[in-house]
């Protein structure tokens, strides 16, 4: 479904059904899927994701991960948009992502 230049796509079908662990260092939790959204949160190594959605947005080239974020700091659950490289739903298996598509 693409709308305002964001195409949504149904959450992969990994072997664990969608939960992997923050890769970045920090990494923020955005309200929506732009580098310009209002944090919710921040989530840091290690902490907890259960995706349900990825999204591409196109004017930015960029890729987020849609989902709830436990944080491994508090055990906070907090729900919102984080990039993709960062709660990559194939961990450390380096599967190439598809390129972002052109209009």
């Amino acid at each position: 479904m693409v709308a305002s230049g964001v195409l949504l796509a149904p959450g992969a079908q990994a072997a664990d059904a969608g939960h992997r662990k923050i890769s970045c260092s920090a990494v923020k939790v955005g309200e929506s899927p732009a580098k310009s959204a209002a944090a919710v949160a921040v989530a840091y190594k290690g902490g907890k994701t259960a995706y349900d959605h990825f999204v591409c947005k196109r004017a930015e080239k960029t890729r987020y991960t849609r989902g709830t974020v436990t944080r491994k700091s508090d055990g906070k659950k907090v729900q919102g948009y984080v990039f993709y490289k960062c709660a990559n739903p194939y961990g450390t298996n380096p599967a190439p992502t598809p390129p972002i598509p052109k209009k």
